[in-house]
C-alpha cells in the first residue's frame, strides 16, 4: 500500500502518525535552574548564605519580640544584651496607641563655639535642627527616614540613658551623648556654620518642648509658654569636623 501523500486527511480505520518524543536536553538530562545548576561548592555556599540569613532575621524577630513585651524573667534576665541589639537604631514604643499619646512638640537646637580663620572664637545663633526636618518633610511624598526619624530617636535615646540633671543613668550614657553630638556637628557641617576657614570646636544642644493646643471641644488647659532643656558643651573631635563624620 502507497503512502498517504503529504498533508492528506487520514480516513476511517487509518491510524494517525505517532507524535515523537520530546528531544532530550543536551546532555541527556532536563535543564536544570536556580540553586541546582551552580556546582557543588556554590550550592554549599548558597546554602550557608540562606542559613545565616535566615539565624540573623529569627535572633532580630527575638530580640525586638523581648523588648516590645512586659517585663518578665526572659527580658529582664537578658536585658543587657536585649538593649544592645535594639538600641538606638530598632526601638520600639506604643506612644502613638498609648491610652495618652505624646501632646507636646519636641525640637532639637544647636549652636556651636566657633574657631575662626583669624584665630578668634564666635558663637552662633541656635539652630533648629526639627523644624529643618520639618521644612525637608513637608509636601514631599516620600520622605527619608533619616528626616523624620534620626534626630528625634537620637533624643529620645539620649533622655532614656540621662536623668533630668542630664546625668548618665547606665553604660549607654556615652554613647548616646556620642550620637547626638555627632549628629549635629554633621548637620552644623552641612549647613557651613562654621564658615570660611573656621572650624567647629564645641557644641551645645537644646529641647524646646511646647504643649499642643487642646481642641476647642475640650476642657483641657495647656500652657502656650515653651520649656527648654539645655545640656552641657560638648568639645567636638577633631576628627567630627571637616568631613569627618559620614
Amino acid at each position: 500500500m502507497s503512502a498517504p501523500a503529504p498533508g492528506a486527511v487520514p480516513g476511517p480505520g487509518t491510524a494517525p502518525d505517532p507524535v515523537p518524543a520530546s528531544a532530550p536536553a543536551p546532555g541527556g538530562s532536563a535543564s536544570r535552574g536556580g540553586v541546582a545548576a551552580l556546582s557543588l561548592p556554590y550550592q554549599m555556599g548558597a546554602v550557608l548564605v540562606l542559613a545565616v540569613v535566615a539565624v540573623v532575621v529569627c535572633v532580630h524577630l527575638g530580640m525586638v519580640f523581648l523588648h516590645v513585651t512586659p517585663s518578665n524573667t526572659v527580658n529582664r534576665e537578658h536585658a543587657e544584651a536585649v538593649d544592645g541589639w535594639v538600641y538606638p537604631e530598632f526601638e520600639q514604643n506604643w506612644k502613638l496607641f498609648a491610652p495618652n499619646p505624646l501632646q507636646q512638640n519636641v525640637a532639637v537646637q544647636v549652636r556651636a563655639e566657633v574657631r575662626t580663620a583669624d584665630g578668634g572664637t564666635r558663637t552662633t545663633g541656635w539652630y533648629d535642627l526639627s523644624a529643618e526636618d520639618g521644612r525637608a518633610i513637608e509636601g514631599n511624598l516620600l520622605p527619608s527616614h533619616t528626616q523624620q526619624n534620626e534626630l528625634r530617636r537620637a533624643w529620645d535615646f539620649y533622655g532614656a540613658a540621662h536623668d533630668a540633671d542630664n546625668r548618665a543613668v547606665g553604660l549607654r550614657g556615652t554613647l548616646a551623648e556620642q550620637y547626638l553630638r555627632r549628629i549635629a556637628v554633621l548637620r552644623l557641617e552641612r549647613g557651613d556654620a562654621a564658615g570660611a576657614g573656621g572650624v567647629l570646636e564645641r557644641v551645645q544642644i537644646r529641647s524646646r518642648t511646647s504643649n499642643v493646643p487642646p481642641p476647642p471641644w475640650s476642657n483641657e488647659k495647656a500652657t502656650g509658654k515653651p520649656a527648654y532643656r539645655s545640656l552641657q558643651w560638648w568639645t567636638v573631635p577633631a576628627g567630627e569636623t571637616r568631613g569627618g563624620v559620614r
